[in-house]
């Protein structure tokens, strides 16, 4: 058989070998691109999973974190000593806080809900004296009380008791409704101190009654009838007329504003819960400059919380803190997001005038306005141990069917540091009740009743 040529391998029934090779890579190719897509669908869907996941936290810590970094304001960072991580600031604490009221606390620390997150807030408030003094308030006759015991170096608030008849659920602690009276006296008196050298021995004179306040007596002549009198008894027996003249003939518009803005008047007061401006308006009529300086006026409004800073300033060197109730607050991990510390606003007076009003508020226990309501406090195992300070204040609303009550005052330690300042006003209606200046003896006594129990009255440890 004659030999058969070989036969071509690239038949029309089968691919070349170059085709067959193409065709295998192609298939190589495809394998390699499922595993790859198979591969990145896995890891999609665990990403998918993964932000889903975060997406949640994230929805369930957003209020956390309004909480911890979005409520802070740039300008109200502290900085936390212990962990460098930052705190919301007072302002921020408001906003928290801003359904609870404060007043008649009874306990020291409580929780609050926020948007189902639990807190801790820790106050600064002394139970036992805070639950003294709610035992001991009458809201039988009276339309408000409010009583504020302050650490005057600190601003802590040790005591804040508050009742407003007609709103219950109101703290008239923070309110600025109340007519300051005469207890602007200080103001009054801290300025013309500081500007003019006056003492405690400074004599000055007046025509017509203590109490009342004419154009007539606000004229600088001298007569058979004219009274003279020191500088401390017209501020112990709140002589208007005396301060009248002082607002008028001395200090006049300009010093009045310098040393109201000075003490806290037409200016926002930083603090954790809202309190309300106190407020002061001065015309150019120079018999509204003795209203104004004696206090015979209502449109010059305070809080009692403002009350406590303005007696504060006489016994911390003339300096005015601003006040706090709110020690820290504590999140639900336990971590702190607020601590308060204590915060100078400036310094109202210097420290030899501050000495000065020190003397004239002591006046007005000794032998003024709240001599009575202090009767025998030299033979008091208690407040005999206290150089106690004051000024009383009343005027009545202007349909006359309330009478507004004031006593603003410190206690300090004859032989230690330890001061309190108080402020207490009492709205009567038809007929008095407990007036202000028997609650401030109280709490003054209580206060340090209590504190001496604990530590002892260094003038006994000396003794003993």
């Amino acid at each position: 058989m004659p030999d058969q040529p070989i036969r071509n391998l690239a038949s029309p029934s089968k691919p070349s070998w170059r085709k067959y090779q193409a065709g295998l890579k192609r298939q190589a190719a495809k394998k390699r691109s499922v595993k790859i897509i198979l591969k990145l669908s896995a890891l999609i869907l665990i990403m998918l999973v993964g932000i889903n996941g975060v997406l949640f936290s994230l929805g369930e810590k957003s209020l956390h974190k309004k909480v911890t970094d979005g409520l802070l304001t740039s300008n109200e960072k502290n900085e936390n000593n212990t962990g460098g991580k930052n705190l919301i600031g007072k302002k921020d604490v408001r906003t928290l806080l801003e359904s609870y009221a404060f007043a008649n606390l009874k306990r020291k620390s409580f929780d609050f809900v926020s948007e189902k997150l639990t807190f801790r807030v820790d106050t600064s408030i002394d139970i036992d004296f805070q639950n003294f003094l709610l035992g001991k308030i009458k809201r039988s006759k009276s339309r408000f009380i409010g009583i504020v015991g302050m650490d005057p170096e600190t601003g802590r608030i040790l005591s804040m008791v508050g009742f407003d008849k007609r709103d219950l659920s109101n703290n008239p602690c923070v309110n600025n409704r109340f007519p300051a009276a005469s207890i602007f006296k200080i103001i009054t008196a801290s300025a013309v101190v500081e500007e003019y050298g006056f003492n405690s021995g400074s004599m000055l004179s007046y025509n017509g009654q203590k109490h009342t306040l004419y154009k007539s007596q606000l004229k600088d002549r001298t007569n058979k009838y004219t009274n003279r009198i020191t500088f401390k008894d017209s501020f112990a027996q709140s002589v208007n007329p005396v301060f009248g003249k002082l607002g008028s003939l001395f200090l006049r518009k300009a010093s009045l504003e310098k040393y109201a803005l000075a003490f806290g008047f037409n200016r926002e007061i930083d603090f954790e819960i809202q309190l309300d401006p106190s407020q002061i308006y001065l015309s150019d009529d120079p018999y509204q400059w003795a209203e104004i300086a004696s206090g015979f006026n209502r449109e010059t409004k305070i809080s009692p919380v403002h009350g406590a800073l303005m007696a504060s300033v006489i016994v911390n060197h003339g300096d005015l803190v601003e006040p706090t109730i709110v020690e820290q607050i504590i999140d639900e991990k336990g971590d702190i997001i607020y601590r308060s510390e204590p915060i100078t606003i400036n310094q109202a007076i210097t420290p030899e005038t501050s000495r000065v009003v020190n003397t004239l508020m002591g006046s007005t226990i000794k032998s003024g306005t709240g001599k009575k309501a202090f009767r025998g406090y030299r033979k008091d195992r208690v407040l005999s141990k206290l150089n106690i300070g004051g000024k009383t204040g009343s005027i009545n609303n202007s349909s006359d069917d309330t009478r507004y009550d004031w006593f603003v005052g410190f206690a300090e330690e004859k032989e230690g540091a330890k001061k309190i300042s108080i402020s207490v006003v009492v709205a009567h209606e038809k007929y008095i009740g407990k007036r202000a200046s028997y609650y401030a003896r109280i709490a003054m006594k209580q206060y340090f009743r209590n504190y001496f129990a604990k530590h002892g009255a260094k003038g006994d440890k000396a003794k003993s």
